[in-house]
């Protein structure tokens, strides 16, 4: 193992995310090629693994790698917490799907929310032809997700309209998992009085918006509501158990798991590029670019606590915090020195610590 790469595998060997001590080193390599390539095509990462031998012989190792080396998921979420910095967690819950031939892709995944971008944590392949998840999956999940970060850490989680349902939210409530989602505009709501009105009767009704409501049933569960048109004249239906003054300003935080899905695809690693036909590959290979995409949104997380981004004259960051941090740990990979890298991994060995992830 290279000197400049120990503190990556030391973290990844502490966590046991994979077993045995040579398969610990070769997934540092395979992180270090999908960082310098940008690519998860096996060639593309092959070529940028820097081991005096045949890149040809390196890619027979990267399929052999996924064939038979078991990731730890449980472990990787740890390693993947390990970099964010907040006690109270942010949540949002989203699929991301594309299909290679006749194989459809469909992840179902947990991001922390952290200002405008954020961390995937956790994450399932739904084997059902780009389908919805449904309340069963989202539980199982959630269930491993708590087994690991304890409930108590959840302050809130945020969805989007595909995610209502009574036996899901009723789930989170049961919890104390407080939540804010947007619902499709035909679910109705039940007043005290058994009254029930669609959200657009509901504004058509009323002069002024956004409209409040509290106390109120949808989908069967008590919970709070807010409707209004924007500009567009697009519905916004909003419903959650946290105050509903704060709905709106909730919601807005979900957009970075989008962000993030952006960075794993096009404007990043170029996940939908890849061409294995296997699900349960998928799953190790999109473990293995959030393992990436985090080593370096922490870098420039980490960077800009000295030398924030230059802001352009349109008003909008030079570049993202994960693409300076791309850059940083690009540079790293080549032999140069990181030092925002080198602190990122030095509090996430801190953060194990503190929240006793070897237990």
């Amino acid at each position: 193992m290279f000197s400049r790469t120990t503190k990556i595998y030391e973290l990844i060997r502490k966590l046991g995310v994979v077993k045995h001590k040579k398969r610990q080193e070769f997934l540092v390599n395979i992180i270090e090629g999908v960082i310098k390539s940008r690519s998860v095509l096996f060639s593309e990462i092959a070529d940028k693994i820097d081991k005096p031998i045949l890149t040809e012989s390196i890619e027979r190792r990267i399929q052999d790698f996924f064939q038979k080396v078991s990731f730890d998921y449980k472990h990787l979420l740890k390693f993947l917490l390990s970099f964010v910095d907040h006690d109270d967690l942010t949540l949002s819950i989203d699929r991301t799907e594309w299909d290679f031939g006749e194989l459809s892709v469909n992840v179902l995944c947990v991001v922390v929310s952290i200002g405008k971008m954020g961390v995937p944590i956790y994450f399932e392949m739904l084997d059902n032809n780009s389908g919805n998840s449904n309340s069963e999956n989202r539980i199982d999940l959630f269930k491993d997700l708590i087994e690991v970060v304890g409930i108590e850490r959840i302050a809130l989680l945020l969805m989007d309209r595909e995610f209502i349902g009574c036996n899901w939210l009723s789930w989170l409530k049961q919890k104390g998992i407080l939540f804010c989602v947007r619902v499709p505009k035909h679910h109705k709501i039940t007043f005290a009085d058994g009254e029930r009105k669609t959200a657009t009767e509901l504004l058509e009704e009323n002069d002024q918006y956004p409209l409040s409501l509290e106390n109120v049933c949808v989908d069967r569960v008590c919970l709070n509501v807010k409707l209004w048109y924007n500009q567009q004249g697009e519905l916004f239906y909003l419903i959650g158990t946290i105050p509903v003054r704060e709905l709106s300003k909730a919601y807005k935080k979900r957009w970075t798991i989008e962000v993030i899905f952006q960075a794993f695809k096009g404007r990043g690693f170029n996940m939908e590029e890849s061409c294995l036909r296997c699900l349960k590959k998928y799953k190790k290979l999109f473990g293995i670019v959030s393992m990436a995409y985090t080593l370096c949104w922490a870098t420039g997380i980490q960077q800009g606590k000295t030398k924030p981004v230059r802001t352009k004259k349109h008003g909008y960051p030079q570049y993202s915090v994960f693409r300076r941090g791309l850059n940083l740990v690009r540079d790293f990979f080549k032999g140069r020195a990181c030092k925002a890298l080198e602190e990122a991994l030095v509090n996430a060995n801190y953060r194990i610590a503190k929240f006793n992830f070897l237990i």
